[in-house]
């Protein structure tokens, strides 16, 4: 026997042996709990807790009371220590890429393109446009906000450091506006409050979130649900960043004639600016190959 079947072996002896050890004093939902992951060991060792949960039928909170009463200190702790077992150091980089691509292709199976659209159709008309994501979705409200702005007028990625200061942020959200909310497991009640705000001021929401059942919906007029669960402490964020992606190129495709005229003015200030050296700026920019695309597309003179 190899090394990484001992290891998943010994892994897999060692959750049960905890599981069977601890039985009796379980709740109904966490015996649900024990039973589901000694029949689908496998399965359940790649799952997120709010995964785990949404299957077995409880909430994310009784799964992290799970595997504490199990002995670990939370229940990625307990994902990275199960799953790290199962594959070599020469297998991670393999393993993680193809992880991700699953993750883009179950995404993209899933989807609604309705509620896409309708993004899409709920940006452009928007007033303003407001982007939020705490922790571990904040650069991908950063990556977000940085492009809308070269498409869009008006738009605000929130910085957060404090709820006082999200608030401070958005003061002037109303109607004809729009908010972004962008939340994965462990969902920030930050995101969430941020979203009950606006919607009081009757603010249209759209959320980019794990699944139907984040309680981030609950605002939202709009859902865009992108899968984000890894076999790892680390949630993987690529295919929630492949939906961000698309919602530009289509807002991009929606003003196109605008989107060059502003890359032409940036090209303009770049150079007069000395923003970037001029190896940089082409490699970088690119607008100027880029506009000269869009032209030739567009059957532009």
């Amino acid at each position: 026997m190899e090394t990484s079947e001992r290891n998943i072996e010994a892994n897999m002896n060692e959750l049960i042996g905890r599981i069977e050890a601890k039985y009796e004093k379980m709740s109904k939902g966490q015996k649900r709990l024990a039973e589901y992951v000694k029949e689908n060991y496998d399965k359940a060792v790649f799952l997120t807790a709010a995964r785990l949960g949404e299957i077995v039928g409880v909430s994310e909170s009784t799964v992290v009371r799970f595997a504490t009463q199990l002995g670990y200190r939370g229940y990625s702790i307990q994902r990275m220590e199960v799953t790290y077992g199962r594959i070599t150091q020469s297998e991670i980089l393999e393993t993680v890429l193809q992880s991700d691509i699953e993750k883009i292709k179950m995404t993209l199976s899933a989807i609604d393109h309705k509620a896409f659209n309708w993004a899409i159709d709920t940006l452009l008309e928007a007033k303003r446009i407001y982007v939020v994501g705490i922790r571990s979705c904040a650069p991908l409200a950063s990556f977000m906000g940085f492009y809308l702005n070269l498409v869009c007028d008006n738009v605000i990625t929130v910085n957060t450091n404090s709820s006082s200061e999200i608030f401070e942020q958005i003061i002037r959200i109303g109607e004809g506006d729009v908010i972004i909310g962008i939340s994965f497991p462990r969902y920030s009640m930050r995101t969430l409050k941020a979203l009950e705000f606006a919607s009081k001021r009757k603010a249209k929401i759209i959320t980019l979130t794990d699944s139907a059942h984040s309680p981030i919906n609950i605002y939202s007029s709009c859902n865009l649900i992108a899968r984000s669960d890894m076999a790892s402490i680390v949630d993987s964020l690529v295919a929630p960043l492949s939906v961000v992606n698309a919602l530009i190129v289509a807002l991009c495709m929606k003003k196109q004639k605008e989107v060059v005229s502003t890359l032409e003015t940036l090209e303009k200030i770049w150079g007069e600016y000395q923003v970037y050296s001029g190896e940089e700026s082409s490699q970088e920019g690119g607008s100027a190959g880029t506009n000269e695309s869009y032209r030739q597309n567009k059957g532009e003179e």
